[in-house]
């Protein structure tokens, strides 16, 4: 008797159906919500609503409620989820056809380095551990910003005491800014961290990528003192992986030609 055809692996169902491959390529790219997402793909919101639940229940992508309106909510792609259901999909195939994430490339000499500039609210907690992640994880090959449309009066000291603790990385000196401080900035990428200040955030001449990461305050889950700085810790963990990610998207940026 011939034995059953082995099935192909999940990730391999999922993301072989056109429009959940669609809903897979807008996520990696920044979160949404999901009428953001009926808009991108042309599809009716039923329709995009039942596959978010498919892609959902594999693990692959996640929601939670936006800080701005708690009736909408955001979609986040799992960037490493994804990647360890691509090594499993690959050696399934072949042993060795297993995913290795490449590392990102140096930037040469003749290049500008791409600038990114993080916003939160209060730019005391989760855009400054983004701009210190940034700088560290590319060795200064990034001209790195972050402000807020609030700041605070200073950093979180959690946020301080964590970046010094876990990565190594002083940001003791370091003072909230304003984002309209940056009006004659040109950037690359315009990242924003919090779903208010997505709502708010000015417009940055150059035409920069717009992604929207929906990180929730830290501050805001956690209690005084050291009960509260596991809230921290993870949203540290977590900018940073999303990092990790974003660096082979940080392609070099050709000099400009003067006239």
């Amino acid at each position: 008797m011939r034995p059953a055809d082995p099935a192909a692996p999940a990730f391999v169902q999922l993301a072989a159906h056109p429009l959940r491959w669609k809903l897979l390529t807008e996520l990696a790219a920044s979160d949404y919500r999901v009428r953001e997402l009926v808009e991108r793909t042309g599809q009716p919101q039923n329709l995009i609503s039942y596959h978010l639940r498919l892609l959902r229940g594999s693990g692959l992508v996640t929601a939670r409620r936006s800080s701005h309106d708690a009736r909408d909510s955001y979609y986040h792609l799992d960037v490493q989820q994804c990647a360890q259901s691509l090594a499993r999909t690959g050696s399934a195939l072949h042993p060795a056809l297993a995913f290795t994430p490449a590392p990102p490339p140096s930037l040469p000499r003749t290049a500008r380095r791409p600038a990114v500039l993080f916003a939160c609210t209060g730019n005391s907690a989760r855009s400054p551990i983004a701009e210190a992640l940034l700088r560290h994880r590319t060795n200064g090959q990034v001209e790195v910003t972050s402000a807020g449309s609030h700041p605070k009066p200073r950093l979180h000291p959690d946020a301080v005491q964590v970046l010094r603790e876990q990565h190594g990385i002083d940001i003791s000196g370091q003072r909230p800014r304003h984002l309209h401080t940056l009006n004659d900035r040109r950037f690359d990428y315009v990242i924003t961290l919090c779903d208010k200040v997505r709502e708010v955030c000015p417009d940055f001449g150059g035409h920069p990528r717009l992604v929207h990461w929906s990180i929730p305050d830290p501050a805001a889950a956690a209690g005084p003192g050291p009960t509260g700085r596991p809230a921290f810790v993870h949203t540290a963990a977590q900018i940073d992986t999303r990092i990790r990610y974003l660096l082979p998207l940080l392609t070099p940026v050709p000099q400009e030609v003067q006239p």
